[in-house]
């Protein structure tokens, strides 16, 4: 069965994150070990009528396989008119995935997102709708450990009346944002020990020690990275290959790969996109200020391209 051959020990995920994982980080992920991408997150309203824009973050790579695809919403008829659109695409998505997790404001505030933890019931039965309408081969969903409270148990529990393949839990609620002193993976363990399905663990996930720890920790099939990738995606290599290089001529080749892909994927405009991952990579470098803040003003590729290669030509770690 494909999902057991998908979802094995240790499987390695790249997050879903707003902004950044769109195809050309996800394929960088991909060339460097990560199991299964996610999109990110997409609006089930921006689906259902066809958003010009929405409907390009539906794109895949070719190395992506298998590619999720992430959808927040909380109307059953828009719900399942996205889903129906989604079943034209089937070709290119293995896994639908639905948001439970979302803590922005802009998507918990209007009932999707994190916010469906406060309504379990409704959450059951959003799955099983999807369940229901999708030709997509595989259903997972994401959450967090509750809203304004840990329920781990409670959720557990809806869980098993759903039709999902495997779930991806982030240690906080959705109060707890992303503060590091909150994350909690005993919550987590709790959650997989009371569920059948696969588990992905997530949350402040930044290197091989701590994927090790988590896993330990957790029982966890596996680990979803996202903010630790965005700055270094060769993470997935390091821990599942025990690539040891983290050097300024490995950031060189991969932010310029990058930069070419999101190029020849987004036009000139994505020179301007590009800035908050070059804010990422410069990370750590002498003299990353400044290079940032001449990134910053720089809108045509070809200048763009030059100021990356000569600062990562001369760029030295700090410390």
């Amino acid at each position: 069965m494909f999902l057991e051959s998908l979802i094995k020990k240790n499987t390695l995920m790249l997050a879903p994150l707003a902004g950044y994982s769109d195809l050309p980080l996800r394929e960088v992920a991909k060339k460097f070990g990560a199991d299964i991408t996610v999109s990110e997150m997409i609006s089930v309203h921006a689906l259902a009528f066809k958003n010009k824009k929405t409907l390009k973050m539906v794109e895949k790579s070719p190395l992506e396989n298998p590619f999720a695809l992430q959808i927040a919403g909380n109307d059953f008829g828009i719900i399942a008119r996205a889903v129906e659109y989604l079943n034209t695409q089937k070709d290119g998505i293995q896994i639908l995935d639905l948001n439970c997790g979302c803590p922005a404001p802009k998507v918990s505030s209007h009932g999707s997102g994190s916010s469906l933890l406060k309504d379990l019931n409704k959450l059951v039965e959003i799955l099983k709708l999807i369940r229901k309408v999708s030709e997509i081969p595989y259903l997972s969903v994401k959450v967090r450990l509750g809203f304004d409270q840990k329920i781990p148990l409670e959720i557990a529990q809806a869980l098993k009346d759903t039709p999902i393949d495997y779930v991806v839990v982030h240690g906080r609620t959705k109060v707890d944002g992303y503060k590091k002193e909150k994350i909690d993976y005993d919550s987590i363990a709790l959650i997989k020990q009371n569920l059948k399905v696969p588990l992905i663990a997530n949350g402040e996930i930044n290197s091989v020690k701590k994927s090790q720890e988590v896993l330990e920790k957790t029982g966890a099939d596996g680990v979803m990275i996202g903010r630790a990738a965005v700055e270094k995606p060769w993470i997935f290599a390091q821990i599942k290959e025990g690539l040891t290089e983290d050097s300024v001529k490995l950031r060189e080749r991969v932010v310029l790969e990058h930069f070419d892909r999101t190029i020849s994927f987004r036009g000139d405009y994505g020179a301007i996109m590009f800035r908050k991952n070059l804010h990422a990579y410069s990370k750590g470098l002498k003299g990353a200020s400044e290079f940032r803040s001449k990134v910053n003003v720089i809108t045509e590729p070809i200048l763009m391209r030059e100021a990356i290669s000569e600062f990562f030509k001369k760029a030295e770690f700090e410390g």
